[in-house]
């Protein structure tokens, strides 16, 4: 998830242009990441805020064998969350890939 550190902004027409153009290299890295870290065959990127309404966009690695495939992931997994040393690792990942950009990861 790409969360863009401006307050109480819901969408993306409300950053200022600047900010769109910077918001979408920074997706643009995330989502080159994802393709080198996980060769998915297809990448969703959206910014789908109906719960929460601070602006971020997810970013999500699909694959023709997933659980849902070609239907949306959202409404139709249940979360599982990975094991401590799993979840840390893939961080760890992330974080090698994305701070050098100038992104920030968080766990």
């Amino acid at each position: 998830m790409l969360i863009p550190r401006k307050h109480d902004i819901e969408e993306i027409h409300h950053l200022s242009p600047s900010d769109q153009q910077t918001l979408w290299q920074e997706s643009a890295l995330v989502a080159n990441c994802l393709e080198s870290l996980f060769t998915p065959d297809k990448l969703n990127i959206a910014a789908i805020g109906n719960l929460v309404p601070q602006l971020h966009l997810h970013h999500v690695a699909r694959f023709r064998d997933d659980a849902v495939w070609p239907n949306p992931i959202w409404g139709h997994l249940h979360a599982n969350p990975r094991p401590g040393p799993q979840q840390t690792a893939l961080v760890n990942q992330f974080r090698d890939a994305l701070t050098p950009q100038g992104l920030t990861v968080l766990s």
